[in-house]
């Protein structure tokens, strides 16, 4: 039999459920970390010299496919450190020593994304890889510092879950916050098989290593879906549970 409620009330149920921001106010730990964002962007642009005449402009404007895929990436990133920290607001030496470490892996993996996709765009000149050894190389570099990153977000998360009673986490934030653990933790296993792929596929199939990480999408809707069901149940309950005590009290109410 099916309990799900029906559909109106899921939809002003989820208008209504808002995960609550424990951070009010910019912590320096944030605003050290925007800064080390920020300076990873200034490391992807194409060029901090302006061009002098219309050809050397042409020949930068090559890179911009590519400095605009390392974007958008990086501001992927800035923006699930940003909901962590903004939900949680979590300041204590294990989530410094956390946030440390994500922020050098981030700095680390600039450079190895900026040739990547370098490379995928055009943009590389003259034969930058001189043989499949080279890929190998490149491929393991990008999947282990794409898998090293979200590991540590994992780490994050699974921090805030401990915490969860300090930080009066309801039912339906529980499940949110283990929805983005399950999440970064497919990803990590995504970073991790494009690893393995590189590192073990004949030169045939050695471009797998790349395709793999098409997995991101499916895993994030296939994981955003399931869970997504289970925190409106859990809210659908929460918000029935008054009302239901109410009518009780009703019922139970003297003449």
């Amino acid at each position: 039999m099916d309990t799900a409620p029906p559909a109106p009330y899921l939809a002003r149920m989820q208008e209504t459920f808002v995960f609550r921001h424990r951070a009010h106010e910019v912590t320096r730990l944030e605003a050290f970390s925007d800064i080390v964002f920020g300076f990873a962007l200034t490391l992807l642009v194409v060029s901090l010299e302006v061009p002098k005449t219309f050809e050397q402009l042409m020949h930068e404007m090559r890179g911009f496919p590519g400095f605009a895929i390392c974007f958008a990436m990086l501001m992927w990133l800035w923006h699930a450190h940003h909901t962590f920290f903004r939900r949680y607001g979590l300041t204590d030496g294990y989530t410094i020593t956390l946030n440390t470490i994500l922020l050098f892996l981030i700095l680390f993996y600039v450079y190895p994304l900026k040739f990547l996709f370098a490379g995928v765009t055009g943009a590389l000149e003259g034969k930058a890889m001189a043989s499949s050894d080279d890929v190998v190389k490149l491929f393991t570099i990008y999947g282990l510092g794409f898998a090293g990153i979200f590991l540590l977000y994992v780490f994050l998360y699974l921090h805030a879950l401990r915490m969860k009673e300090q930080l009066r986490l309801t039912p339906p934030e529980i499940v949110t916050t283990k929805l983005l653990l399950y999440m970064y933790a497919a990803y990590v296993g995504i970073g991790a098989l494009s690893t393995i792929i590189a590192l073990t596929a004949s030169e045939r199939f050695l471009g797998w290593a790349g395709w793999v990480y098409f997995l991101i999408g499916p895993a994030s809707g296939t994981i955003g879906t399931v869970m997504g069901k289970k925190r409106d149940r859990i809210f659908a309950e929460s918000l029935e549970a008054p009302s239901r005590s109410a009518d009780d009290a009703t019922i139970q109410k003297p003449a």
